[in-house]
């Protein structure tokens, strides 16, 4: 069983999006009394004034390998997941763009980036990952399986339609080759430290 974070880390993470808010919401001039941007968002009044000083969040001064904060990278861990959660487990090179995606948008000059092998250390560090090996699933073959088993597939995307409210005219049918285009018959994958069995990838039979 992955180790579980402590209730006072997690505080800790939830104050400071707090306050990374409360600081947006003044420099963007929504509440103009510090006093009230503070209650307002429920974090500390001295806390706050510090950060709009210019104190750093000690999770941002972190060993230089990890490059993004503790926030970016729950937040990352959660897309992550999220991804995997609808069959779309997303490969190390597209974790990499969303991370150097958290980094743009700090807009730091120099621009910073995260290497070749960050991916591999951040799956270390994060319980709630692991990377896997997925495999191709033939299109042809799995008009012929058991229909119980197909039947998860369909319970995931009904699940996603009404997760997010997706209205039937805004639901496209792909062709043979248009939603596969690019993959390979295994390929690794980001997915939930929990699923321990080869992912499986839905794809055509016939791609040419």
């Amino acid at each position: 069983m992955p180790p579980i974070r402590s209730r006072s880390s997690r505080n800790s993470t939830e104050q400071e999006g707090r306050i990374l808010l409360a600081t947006q919401a003044f420099k963007n001039k929504e509440i103009s009394s510090v006093r009230e941007v503070a209650r307002r968002f429920n974090v500390p009044e001295s806390t706050l004034r510090a950060r709009l000083r210019g104190t750093t969040f000690r999770a941002i001064s972190r060993a230089n390998s990890h490059k993004l904060t503790e926030i970016e990278e729950e937040s990352l861990q959660k897309w992550i997941i999220s991804m995997d959660s609808r069959g779309s487990a997303p490969r190390p090179s597209t974790v990499r763009e969303m991370a150097n995606l958290l980094l743009q948008k700090r807009e730091t000059t120099p621009v910073i980036s995260v290497g070749k092998n960050w991916v591999t250390e951040f799956v270390k560090r994060r319980p709630l990952l692991s990377s896997r090996f997925s495999k191709r699933y033939n299109y042809e073959r799995a008009k012929c399986e058991d229909p119980k088993i197909i039947q998860e597939w369909f319970d995931l995307v009904q699940k996603t339609i009404l997760q997010f409210g997706i209205d039937p005219d805004d639901i496209y049918n792909f062709d043979e080759t248009g939603f596969a285009m690019g993959l390979i018959s295994t390929a690794k994958v980001i997915t939930r430290s929990e699923f321990y069995d080869r992912r499986s990838l839905l794809q055509p039979g016939n791609r040419e």
